[in-house]
């Protein structure tokens, strides 16, 4: 096929592109700046209606990953780059006849603040979220489900990870090499995170069966829960540091993300704050996913573990 691939400059976006190439797809790279990829590459921002209909013709299939994230910028900054430029691509996509979207969203659109124990992908709710982000990406979502094309698949990778990834991994590895790591209420929150490797082939096998699970939703992850701790800890390891052992109360982390928020927003720095209320949250509270309708759905399975994950982590600094 041939499959127009937005925002292909992040992690994922070029894990997904190799991906579709290796198997013999034809992959266009949508994105707003030039990277060093071997495939096609189209300059244009996400709402720029004319370049998205040039690019999409022929086209048999978008996976669609471009957004704004973050914690930094206005509520108008995050619905222009995620809700309009969502709707300009489904808008140009049924101009041009492509009928596949494999929409890329994230589980955090379907969180209110409550542990999630073993769940599955909750419908898409604005009015509940926390944070300009994941309430502009559920909006997205539901932007993407509601529009008039035959074949959607919205999609919500958990944490992904990898060599190279500059915001998971990065700012752990920054933390322990300042000595400011600290675990909020002990680390012992279990999450789901997602390989890199996995995630693209997870989307891979939705562009094949969008047409059969036209509507749905999905969550990815490894399906291996490990608690913030040892997260932290074998990220730490696998970049030669030492871990630390601080441990912040989730009041004191929350009460402390509230103030880093309004200085930033006070002061408009564009960098993301130490610590956020929403990032309290997220590690504090348990967040994992069943994953036996995402592996029936998509006929897909992780083949790579956390174990070899981190082993992989840690060869890629070994050798950088």
């Amino acid at each position: 096929m041939k499959v127009l691939v937005t925002g292909g400059t992040s992690m994922l976006g070029a894990a997904t592109a190799h991906a579709l190439a290796a198997r013999g797809d034809i992959v266009t790279l949508l994105q707003r700046s030039a990277s060093t990829s071997l495939h096609r590459e189209v300059r244009a921002d996400i709402n720029d209606a004319v370049a998205l209909r040039e690019a999409l013709e022929g086209h048999d299939a978008v996976v669609h990953l471009a957004a704004r994230v973050g914690v930094v910028g206005s509520r108008a900054d995050f619905d222009l780059a995620n809700v309009q430029g969502t709707r300009t691509l489904v808008d140009a996509m049924a101009e041009t006849g492509v009928p596949r979207l494999v929409h890329v969203s994230s589980p955090s659109v379907a969180h209110s603040g409550h542990a999630l124990v073993g769940a599955g992908a909750g419908p898409a709710n604005p009015a509940e979220v926390r944070g300009h982000y994941s309430r502009s990406k559920a909006e997205a979502e539901l932007v993407a489900l509601g529009s008039d094309l035959p074949a959607v698949v919205a999609i919500r990778p958990h944490l992904v990870w990898g060599p190279g990834d500059t915001q998971l991994i990065g700012r752990i590895v920054e933390r322990a090499r300042s000595g400011r790591m600290a675990l909020v209420g002990g680390g012992t929150a279990l999450i789901d995170t997602t390989w890199v490797d996995n995630a693209a082939d997870a989307l891979v096998a939705a562009v094949d069966r969008a047409p059969f699970l036209h509507g749905e939703v999905l969550v990815v992850s490894n399906g291996e829960p490990r608690t913030v701790a040892e997260l932290f800890g074998r990220i730490a390891r696998a970049a030669g540091l030492q871990p630390s052992g601080r441990v912040v109360p989730v009041g004191v982390a929350s009460a402390a993300g509230a103030v880093a928020e309004t200085l930033w927003a006070a002061s408009r720095r564009q960098d993301d704050p130490p610590m956020t209320r929403f990032l309290a949250e997220q590690l504090s509270t348990a967040h994992w996913f069943d994953q036996r309708r995402t592996r029936e759905a998509l006929q897909w399975k992780p083949t790579v573990s956390l174990d070899e994950g981190f082993a992989r982590l840690t060869r890629w600094y070994d050798s950088d």
